[in-house]
């Protein structure tokens, strides 16, 4: 359902031309892109993490659009500039990947290279370690791959089946939305780290296979189109951290892996999962005390110049899986869709 009043409310903007004589209004001085895996679609019919993918020939058709638009396309430190030096002459869109998945360098580096784009990619340095835990990728896999599922809930053993598309979407969708109501990260990844071991799913392998290692972070960092930015160490949903030190050690030690790893400090900060219930204003005054010059949430939105008082408290706009219409990013980057979803408030960082 919200999946549907999204879409047809972006294609009443587009299809009205309401975007177009909004965007002065709303359209702010510009906006940060954010896509994860970038592959071929998959033919399996359970994909929740669909939304996480876009197909190389989308990002291809995104990227020769902007290209040839009259916007700037550019790195994190040039937007940096402008907001400090109030250099707004033209309207700006930052590309930025998150977590540094291998499928990055096969489908979208090339294509980023073809049209001399610049780009940012967030690592969270416990994945090239080999040390993460994707535990959404893990949920996933568990449910496709079973057709019977147990797991424990509310500290009783509960089992669900999973032998149909329908069935699984619907547990995955539970499963997901218990994970995400447990009060602390550990206590998620706890629930996880039992599930895998009960169906023989090593997290270590899912790491090792999707993510790049160091060697392949090294090669893009040395390519001046590319800015590495800090995504702390393990991905943790911060906000549902109690203890202050541990977030910001999770900052910091991400920063000083990166550092030496590649031999450059990173300036800049995404928060793992970023939304309202991942990172709030603790993390925002966390990271700005750590001297990051930016840090972005995934909190819908465009930027404004009121946003110079909120440099770690930044918007982007998701790039879906599920919204694969140049159309809908067309709405979005104009500033009228995000304006919709933020009740025209032009900072949000509470």
């Amino acid at each position: 359902m919200k999946k549907t009043i999204i879409r047809s409310g972006l294609e009443t903007l587009y299809f009205s031309g309401t975007h177009h004589w909004m965007r002065p209004l709303v359209g702010g001085v510009g906006a940060i892109l954010t896509l994860h895996h970038v592959r071929p679609q998959r033919p399996d019919a359970f994909q929740p993490n669909r939304h996480l993918e876009v197909t190389p020939e989308f990002l291809e058709r995104l990227l020769r659009r902007l290209a040839r638009a009259r916007i700037d396309v550019i790195s994190l430190n040039e937007m940096h500039r402008r907001f400090i030096e109030d250099d707004f002459k033209r309207r700006f869109v930052c590309l930025t990947f998150e977590d540094g998945y291998r499928d990055f360098s096969r489908w979208a580096y090339p294509l980023l290279r073809k049209y001399k784009l610049p780009f940012a990619m967030y690592i969270a340095t416990s994945f090239p370690d080999r040390l993460g835990e994707l535990w959404w990728v893990a949920l996933e896999t568990v449910i496709a791959q079973n057709n019977r599922v147990g797991l424990v809930v509310n500290g009783k053993d509960q089992y669900f089946e999973s032998a149909t598309v329908r069935e699984k979407k619907e547990l995955h969708e539970a499963v997901y939305r218990y994970l995400c109501s447990m009060k602390t990260d550990e206590e998620i990844r706890s629930a996880m780290r039992d599930l895998c071991a009960t169906y023989s799913l090593n997290l270590a392998a899912l790491c090792h296979d999707l993510c790049m290692d160091w060697s392949e972070i090294a090669e893009l960092a040395a390519d001046p189109l590319c800015t590495i930015g800090a995504h702390t160490v393990n991905h943790m949903i911060l906000r549902k951290v109690a203890s202050e030190q541990t977030v910001r050690a999770e900052m910091e030690m991400s920063r000083a892996v990166i550092e030496a790893a590649l031999g450059k400090r990173p300036e800049h900060l995404a928060y793992p999962v970023g939304d309202p219930v991942s990172a709030g204003p603790r993390e925002f005054r966390i990271a700005a005390e750590l001297g990051f010059k930016t840090a972005v949430t995934t909190r819908p939105g465009v930027l404004f110049k009121a946003h110079l008082d909120h440099l770690t408290a930044l918007p982007r706009i998701t790039v879906s899986g599920e919204l694969q219409q140049q159309r809908y990013l067309k709405v979005l980057i104009s500033g009228a869709g995000t304006a919709f979803m933020n009740r025209f408030r032009r900072v949000n960082a509470a």
